[in-house]
């Protein structure tokens, strides 16, 4: 297998370039198709134009748009000039987007015709459709050779706790991810993705699909029902997609009987805790698929876990075990070696750091404080994600430290809770966030999704909390909604639920 030196060069050229690289069902018009030999030549255009307008190594490009192919062809294009690649997540307010742009010191933005108006009028853009085809430089292209730990990307933090961060990526470090991802067999499937680009999950698994030679069908945002039709009509093998997604796509129960999801052969989750009711709801509705609970990071890459050295199976709920090349470690207080912590981890994947921030290596970051980044003094990076580990040495993610919360005294993790309540028959899926409490301090309540056709009161969810968890952990108020809000990586949207939260206890209290 020829190694790779350029993260935007990753087409096998001596394979079939005329085969199916993209079909993208976004865009202005409908579905178009790209061959690999048609996503080099305009990767190679967008480089030669970027270069003939001036742009010089290390300057910073962005890229503010729906998921299309023109996106990853710029990316691949600024990438392989020695350019920054910077997707933007286009679901931030405007003054977000306007913080990231700067922030990052762009000299160019890629966009689609309604993200347009969200660019400043002081920065040159370049709108996908016409106006892109005659920026585009056709020829050929000879892709830098980056330096070692040269940037090829940043990615913003989402910001959903405050002001976003840009993570700085190297070309080693996701060559190294690619590199070690690839696999015997995988030109054969077709990846269906409709995670945002701006977020690692799909990037990642772009980047994947062009070094296998496979086939990617791309949505330009989820939607339930056309991520459905998708596999259907386009016989996708591959599917990649946070739980939320996939819990909002088993809801469609009429859509899914009459569609034919036989060609689905592999369903990686991860970004956000998997119930064992969601897993239980996929291989009903997937039962020929193999389904796989994952875990990664922005600033640690999506290599983390894999199988298990003897062979054994992976629990239901594990994320796995570690991967050979990455070294963890759970640390509670001084116990460095502890069997639920803090996660720690050290792989070829690691950020260089944070943009405009302090170096990682500062005392504050040594501390796991501060702006500098989180890494220790032996150079871990540490995820601010708690997991346990059992007897065999599988990991299980317990929670966000961010968003844990103390409730008289005791430590609760929603994730924890969540996945308690939803082993429940009747609940499909439930969301805990804390309220303020004056005796407390806070105390958990749940937003709950009732299974279809299932009644279920609120003390029918207390009471089964009390008897399957300690009484500490039991919501106090439950409220039942039809969906759950999500942010803008289609993970839960916790800031707005406990907004929520708080304005229904405030509304409940003034009534009484």
């Amino acid at each position: 297998m020829a190694a790779f030196t350029n993260l935007g060069d990753l087409i096998p050229r001596a394979r079939d370039l005329a085969k199916t690289a993209i079909i993208d069902l976004g865009g202005e018009g409908g579905p178009r198709k790209f061959s690999f030999a048609q996503i080099d030549a305009m990767a190679n255009a967008v480089a030669r134009a970027l270069v003939g307008r001036g742009l010089e190594r290390g300057d910073r490009v962005a890229i503010l748009s729906l998921n299309r192919a023109e996106y990853l062809t710029a990316y691949y294009g600024i990438v392989r000039a020695g350019l920054v690649a910077v997707p933007v997540n286009f679901k931030f307010p405007r003054e977000t987007i306007h913080f990231i742009l700067r922030d990052a010191g762009a000299k160019l933005i890629f966009c689609d015709a309604p993200r347009a108006a969200d660019c400043p009028d002081d920065m040159t853009r370049v709108v996908f459709g016409a106006e892109f085809d005659a920026f585009l430089d056709p020829g050929p292209f000879a892709a830098v050779v980056p330096e070692p730990n040269e940037p090829a990307m940043f990615l913003y933090t989402s910001g959903s706790t405050g002001t976003p961060k840009g993570v700085v990526l190297s070309h080693q470090s996701h060559i190294w991810v690619v590199e070690t991802r690839l696999a015997a067999g995988l030109d054969r499937h077709r990846y269906l993705i409709a995670a945002p680009l701006y977020h690692m999950n799909a990037l990642a698994l772009a980047k994947l699909a062009c070094a296998a030679h496979a086939t990617i069908v791309l949505l330009p945002q989820f939607s339930a029902r056309a991520y459905i039709e998708a596999i259907g009509r386009y016989r996708c093998t591959w599917l990649t997609a946070v739980p939320p997604m996939i819990a909002m796509m088993l809801r469609e129960r009429d859509l899914l009987t009459r569609t034919d999801l036989s060609s689905v052969a592999f369903v990686r989750m991860g970004s956000a805790p998997v119930s064992s009711s969601l897993m239980a709801a996929l291989r009903e509705a997937l039962p020929q698929a193999a389904v796989t609970n994952a875990y990664g990071t922005t600033e640690a890459g999506p290599v983390v876990f894999g199988p298990h050295p003897r062979g054994l199976a992976q629990p239901e709920l594990s994320v796995g075990y570690p991967h050979p090349k990455v070294s963890l470690r759970l640390v509670d207080g001084e116990d460095r070696d502890a069997g639920q912590g803090v996660l720690e981890m050290k792989c070829p994947a690691l950020m260089l750091g944070y943009h405009n921030r302090p170096a990682p290596t500062s005392p504050s970051a040594a501390s796991g404080g501060g702006e500098g980044g989180p890494f220790t003094a032996d150079g871990y990076y540490i995820t601010g994600d708690v997991f346990r580990r059992d007897a065999d040495g599988f990991y299980y993610f317990v929670g966000r430290t961010d968003d844990m919360f103390v409730s008289g005294g005791e430590n609760i993790y929603p994730a924890d809770v969540e996945r308690m309540l939803e082993r429940h028959p009747d609940i499909a899926q439930a969301a805990v966030v804390p309220i303020d409490d004056e005796i407390k301090w806070q105390k958990p309540v749940a937003f709950v999704i009732r299974k279809p056709g299932r009644t279920l009161s609120e003390d029918d969810v207390k009471q089964y909390a009390l008897a399957h968890a300690p009484a500490y952990q039991h919501p106090r108020f439950v409220w039942f909604v039809d969906e759950l809000p999500l942010a803008s990586t289609n993970k839960l949207d916790r800031v707005a639920l406990r907004r929520m939260a708080q304005q229904r206890v405030s509304r409940a209290r003034r009534s009484t």
